[in-house]
């Protein structure tokens, strides 16, 4: 079992019939299973609301036998004293809507596309942290549309997306993939990052076409189910990352592409767009500070024009000012929170970053802070006024 299959398992033991866990209650499972926490693998669960994840799409299903040979199987599915098509697959579900969700750009977009229930594949590129899968996500919900989400990784292969044999009780078993399953469901099928992967998702091309696919390891044709569609996310229009930013993007064959009906570009959000989504994280968090939520978005927006004009190599997304917003709950601090936020970037990119903050912010001076941190991050404050 990999990380987490473990995790998953563990808490199926201790409840089999409960599939919703806060992150805390995660990060506990991951302890109790030899991990430190879920770390990033938390992103391979389903999302349900905020800090609440969903693990239904990743619990190990039931299989079923089934009392006919498959005489068409190739070779590996003959040689099996018994081979099993697992059916039971549970990675789609429709997607909460989420209260806090601000409908903008090419939101409507794909909402209508959503809902036409038409096969029309679409890209969709922008940077990272604008709100790309969110946008997709809430699209479905609102459609009320079946949802399954795949995490493309330079190690996803043919086996992850169509599917592939795994030994399950001393069983060979058939598990149909995700690709496979949202065709069969006529489900939304999100391929999140998918300028991450090699050249082995050249496997969807087929897919992409919208016509049925042979599973080869068992004979089986896959007709996809009206409403089924792709669409795919990336952080470069799949050219590769000419600034290096984005390291691991690679580049998409031109032939897989062209099968995309149209490419939305998704720039961050305006002004006053990104205030209404700042000021929704400020209220879920219990910390309501309306001149501070225009002032990071200010900021932010002041940080990528200079970023357009090749001013600095890094900008502060959508996603970052909801970590400061969070960060901003705990320590009821602006600076202190802008800084532990920002720590990841190198030292001149941060203390660039927080000198310009001071522009914005009266309030803060630099000069000034002389408190200590006891967070690694090393930056001193004292509180705000």
């Amino acid at each position: 079992m990999n990380k987490i299959e473990k995790i998953v398992d563990h808490l199926q033991s201790q409840d089999p019939n409960k599939t919703q866990y806060t992150i805390g209650e995660l990060d506990a499972a991951a302890i109790a299973t030899g991990h430190r926490s879920m770390g990033p693998t938390v992103s391979k669960l389903s999302r349900i609301d905020r800090g609440l994840y969903d693990i239904t799409g990743v619990i190990v299903p039931i299989s079923k036998s089934y009392d006919k040979p498959l005489e068409s199987a190739p070779t590996l599915a003959r040689e099996v004293r018994k081979t099993v098509l697992v059916d039971e697959f549970k990675a789609s579900y429709i997607p909460q809507i989420d209260g806090d969700f601000v409908k903008w750009g090419a939101y409507k977009d794909v909402l209508k596309i959503v809902k036409s229930r038409f096969f029309y594949p679409i890209f969709i590129t922008g940077l990272s942290g604008n709100g790309k899968t969110m946008m997709v996500e809430q699209a479905a919900a609102n459609a009320k549309r079946e949802f399954i989400r795949v995490q493309i990784s330079p190690e996803t292969d043919q086996d992850d997306l169509i599917g592939g044999f795994r030994l399950v009780d001393g069983e060979t078993v058939f598990e149909k993939g995700p690709i496979v399953k949202a065709m069969e469901l006529g489900a939304i099928l999100l391929i999140d990052e998918i300028d991450r992967g090699s050249n082995k998702i050249m496997c969807l091309q087929g897919v992409l076409e919208g016509k049925p696919i042979l599973i080869k390891k068992t004979g089986e044709l896959i007709e996809p189910k009206e409403g089924f569609n792709v669409i795919a996310t990336a952080n470069t229009k799949g050219q590769g990352s000419e600034s290096g930013k984005f390291s691991a993007a690679t580049i998409i064959d031109e032939a897989f592409l062209e099968r995309f009906t149209i490419t939305i570009e998704q720039p961050f959000a305006s002004l006053v767009t990104e205030e209404k989504i700042i000021m929704n994280h400020m209220k879920a968090f219990g910390k309501v500070d309306e001149e501070f939520a225009k002032l990071l978005v200010s900021w932010a927006d002041g940080i990528r024009k200079t970023f357009y004009d090749d001013g600095v190599d890094e900008v502060v997304s959508t996603r970052r000012l909801g970590h400061i917003v969070q960060t901003y709950a705990i320590f009821e601090d602006r600076m202190k929170s802008i800084d532990l936020a920002i720590a990841r970037f190198d030292e001149d990119t941060k203390n660039t970053f927080k000198e310009l903050y001071t522009k914005f912010d009266a309030t803060t001076n630099l000069a000034e802070n002389t408190g200590e941190s006891n967070i690694s991050s090393g930056f001193t404050t004292n509180p705000n006024p």
